[in-house]
């Protein structure tokens, strides 16, 4: 059977995650989301998605320290994003850094210990050759930090407030897992072959550069600016759908009701209200635009996707559209880890047919 893509092929059996389009369903290690992130950490929801159970005292205290050695990197890792061309990309910069990590020293830790710290480190790379790009001076790690907070002490140089920390860590949790899309499937076919972590991620990074799979929410930003005021809302949107204009932030290929990620990103908000001027706009102007969309576009069910809410956290921490997907990159490197580690348990070489159509020459 020929299926474009592998549109709907079923390729493994996993443990990891389960997405349910038509229920409105992301389930980590077969627990809904909206059961688990709420009452976790990034660090505790990071050791689950890795070990299928989450962490006793011990084994978290264990895994921070590990996350916080791994922040401090390799004397030749800091040294070749200080050698990269400040104008180059970020998902570039990042796909040659961790490939570098492939060293002795590295490859005999075991690939527990390489998810762990290639976790921890990934947003120190970002940082740094963020910084470099702007011309800005490095800032150290700081270990009295957690995961999330420490990544924007990193980038800024400032500590942010405790509603920012908050709001960005609900979105790494909730992108740290998805399914076998298509960079979660780049890293298990390179770790089919036998190759190393370090090459698998270095895979995945390359995939999540595409703009068809990692691309930045920016419109959904343009969408929010263009907006500015809730009395605002509803000529802006009106106008824009009576232009033919695409409503950015809604709809989703896969769910066919609610993301259930952006439920609990609007919970989140929600339970902030009041504490940012942008996340309460994107909650005001959520409840519109839905209401506009089904008089518009009855039975077109166009429902709010994780993008949309993922914007509005970036907005209010005045993230760059730049560092957008670097950063869904740093949840998602977890999703990669785990797939990894579960293909070499039960690995298979993936080895699909093709069908040749072109012309015979005799």
């Amino acid at each position: 059977m020929f299926q474009k893509g592998l549109k709907d092929v079923v390729a493994v059996h996993t443990k990891i995650a389960s997405v349910d389009g038509d229920k409105g369903e992301l389930r980590y290690r077969g627990v809904l989301v909206g059961d688990l992130i709420p009452s976790h950490s990034f660090e505790e929801v990071a050791y689950f998605i890795w070990q299928g159970e989450l962490p006793g005292e011990n084994e978290l205290r264990n895994l921070q320290g590990k996350m916080i050695e791994g922040r401090e990197l390799p004397d030749h890792i800091g040294a070749i994003i200080d050698a990269l061309p400040a104008d180059m990309s970020l998902m570039d910069a990042m796909r040659t850094v961790i490939s570098a990590y492939a060293h002795v020293d590295f490859k005999d830790r075991t690939i527990e210990e390489q998810a762990i710290i290639l976790t921890a480190a990934l947003p120190v790379v970002i940082s740094r050759h963020y910084r470099n790009m702007k011309g800005l001076s490095i800032v150290k790690a700081n270990p009295n930090l957690s995961h999330t907070a420490n990544f924007l002490w990193m980038l800024t140089g400032v500590l942010a407030n405790e509603v920012h920390v908050e709001a960005l860590e609900t979105y790494l949790k909730l992108t740290m897992e998805h399914g076998l899309n298509a960079s979660t499937f780049a890293a298990r076919v390179t770790i089919s072959t036998e190759s190393d972590l370090t090459a698998a991620i270095t895979s995945a990074l390359g995939t999540m550069k595409g703009p068809l799979h990692g691309g930045a929410p920016s419109g959904v930003i343009d969408l929010l600016e263009a907006i500015g005021l809730t009395e605002n809302i509803r000529p802006v949107v009106e106008e824009k759908v009576k232009s033919g204009e695409r409503i950015m932030g809604f709809g989703h290929r896969i769910y066919k009701t609610e993301d259930p990620r952006s439920i609990l990103l609007r919970d989140k908000c929600v339970s902030m209200s009041g504490k940012d001027s942008w996340l309460d706009l994107a909650t005001e102007a959520e409840k519109e635009i839905i209401a506009l969309l089904e008089t518009y576009k009855p039975g077109r069910k166009l429902y709010t996707n994780v993008e949309y809410y993922a914007a509005a956290i970036m907005r209010s921490i005045e993230m760059p559209p730049e560092l957008f997907t670097p950063t869904f990159s740093a949840a998602r490197i977890v999703g990669w880890t785990a797939h990894a580690m579960e293909q070499l348990n039960d690995n298979t070489i993936f080895r699909p047919q093709s069908v040749y159509v072109g012309e015979l020459v005799e």
